[in-house]
């Protein structure tokens, strides 16, 4: 009898196991995403990435500035049935241009398709007036992507950690990708270039009371020397410098990036 019970467990988390896979991945590959979008996946690797944060379809999420919303199409969705989705954005009273602009293109985005984006509840993140996130201590995982070296540059860093860890249940986990520098960059070079060091993605994240919990190279990219006249914005996707060495950036691919997960004790 014991046996029997062993191995129908057993079997019950096999078939747990492999449940997930399948939403994520019918996500991924929905209709809903543009072939642009899908394409960038082989940089991106949503599906290792999110897999690697322990992300779970029940869990309640907060995205933090989703930008256009390239993750928000593949986690809207997966969490749409059984968890729950905040997209932590800019605030529509904003005063830089590009953050109003932005908004109301990701607004605009959600509205049109309800069936896919109907459940995610947006909220604001516009330090220092804005930095409630989520409930506080209501969040199982926060996930930001390529937004570091923006806080550093306009001195947010501390502000955004702290709120990012306040929304968090204890145990929750914080997901960070970001750009990568060489190791010992000066933080006027990570500022001016768009590739942050690891080390000091890692000594924000422990200041605001995360404990690293694990590091991944899923996003990582050799090819990319970290030496570009515009920094990390002459690699694709944005393209800075346009038509000059369009070939060679194309081949180097979008950059290296770390990825690293934080628990809260």
């Amino acid at each position: 009898m014991n046996k029997m019970i062993v191995l129908l467990s057993l079997v019950f988390c096999v078939a747990s196991a492999t449940a997930e896979t399948p939403a994520m991945r019918q996500a991924i590959d929905g209709t809903h995403r543009s072939a642009e979008n899908k394409a960038r996946d082989a940089y991106r690797h949503p599906e290792q990435t999110l897999s690697f944060f322990d992300v779970d379809e029940s869990m309640t999420v907060v995205e933090i500035w989703p930008g256009a919303g390239w993750y928000t199409e593949i986690l809207a969705p997966y969490l749409k049935n059984k968890g729950k989705l905040y997209a932590a954005h800019f605030s529509k009273d904003a005063k830089v241009p590009y953050f109003q602009k932005t908004l109301q293109a990701f607004v605009d985005k959600m509205r049109q398709q309800p069936e896919v984006y109907g459940k995610v509840e947006l909220t604001v993140l516009q330090p220092p007036e804005a930095v409630e996130i989520a409930p506080e201590g209501s969040v199982d995982r926060v996930l930001t992507f390529r937004n570091v070296h923006n806080w550093i540059k306009a001195g947010q860093a501390d502000a955004v950690f702290a709120a990012m860890y306040k929304a968090l249940k204890p145990g929750g986990v914080l997901g960070v990708v970001e750009h990568r520098s060489l190791p010992g960059a000066a933080i006027e070079t990570q500022v001016q270039s768009g590739y942050v060091d690891e080390s000091h993605v890692i000594e924000l994240a422990e200041k605001a009371g995360f404990k690293l919990l694990d590091r991944s190279e899923i996003n990582a990219n050799p090819k990319d020397a970290k030496d570009h006249p515009a920094g990390v914005w002459t690699l694709p996707p944005t393209l800075r410098l346009n038509e000059k060495d369009r070939a060679k950036y194309l081949t180097i691919g979008e950059s290296d990036r770390m990825t690293l997960k934080f628990v809260k004790p």
